[in-house]
């Protein structure tokens, strides 16, 4: 079977139920001709329908798949015959995810999702000439192209990036596995081989990218893994823990970050606590905080001292 991603099995899938389902048995070979893919492929995939269906997962409700005499049949429960009715907020949901799509820089703008989007619009009552707008990062299309590219190649990358948390820009060679949208902004996930381990690059943060000539082999573990990312930081043994007080109005710090734990200690006050591998990550948050932050634990010098520094540099 040839090698595919379980979210490609799984569109391909979505496709084929229901060509089936509304024909009387095409044939086995006619499925896989209209589909491109083998016999093997297909039966295995249409083994997975026997498990498909709502609770309480009785022979009712789940979808029936017979398969005879190089034919096969898709009969659907009656639970699936029913149209689906979507409440507003996941209509809304749907058509948000459907303009985040249609940003994608290989979208058509005016293709099937265009027009079935339209159509939802017109049913949530947005008025014509209005649409659903979904704020991704301003990153320009032919990076974003340049670095998908290099995925697909498996062609290493030469950037010039800025750190954030270390305030530093660097030259570096990244083995890039894939590109994605993380809380409103686009970021690479690479193999970086300045840092020699697994690193979440922001676009918007790259001053330079080009693909070079040299490839690189994706191993299975580092496809594992990279499959798996589902944060932007993952704190490292070494990484020191600071707690922190925040005043309601600083309440977006235990709701933006990574934590490792949060209590309510009264007063509208909450205490977190957070890993930080990076003093200028620190700095910069405690800066940003003001007073509605108080560090418990940590260093207490740090903003004071950040705050004088900056301060030099407008004098100067």
């Amino acid at each position: 079977m040839s090698a595919v991603s379980a979210g490609e099995r799984l569109g391909r899938l979505l496709a084929i139920v229901p060509w089936i389902a509304s024909r009387d048995g095409p044939y086995l070979s006619e499925v896989c001709a209209r589909f491109d893919v083998t016999e093997k492929e297909l039966i295995a995939d249409l083994d997975l329908l026997f498990l498909c269906g709502v609770y309480p997962f009785t022979p009712d409700v789940l979808i029936d798949v017979d398969i005879s005499g190089g034919r096969v049949w898709i009969r659907m429960a009656d639970y699936f015959r029913r149209p689906l009715k979507l409440t507003s907020r996941e209509a809304l949901a749907l058509a948000a995810v459907g303009r985040f799509y249609l940003r994608m820089p290989a979208s058509e703008a005016n293709g099937a999702l265009a027009s079935a989007l339209a159509k939802l619009e017109v049913a949530l009552g947005i008025p014509e000439g209005e649409v659903l707008d979904v704020d991704l990062d301003d990153t320009p299309a032919g990076t974003l192209e340049t670095l998908r590219c290099a995925t697909l190649e498996h062609r290493k990358l030469r950037l010039v990036y800025y750190s954030f948390g270390r305030d530093a820009t660097t030259g570096r060679i990244v083995h890039p596995w894939r590109v994605l949208n993380l809380a409103g902004h686009w970021y690479l996930e690479a193999w970086c081989e300045t840092a020699g381990a697994e690193r979440m690059f922001r676009v918007d943060r790259m001053m330079e990218a080009s693909v070079t000539s040299e490839t690189f082999a994706t191993s299975p573990a580092s496809r594992a893994n990279s499959a798996a990312a589902k944060t932007l930081y993952s704190a490292s043994p070494s990484d020191a823990t600071w707690v922190l007080d925040l005043e309601p109005r600083a309440h977006w710090v235990a709701e933006q970050y990574p934590n490792e734990g949060i209590e309510d200690i009264g007063a509208g006050v909450l205490r977190v606590s957070l890993k930080v591998g990076e003093r200028a990550w620190i700095e910069r948050l405690l800066l940003r905080g003001g007073d509605a932050i108080r560090v418990v634990s940590g260093d207490p010098g740090v903003r004071s001292e950040a705050a004088r520094r900056l301060l030099g540099r407008y004098r100067h």
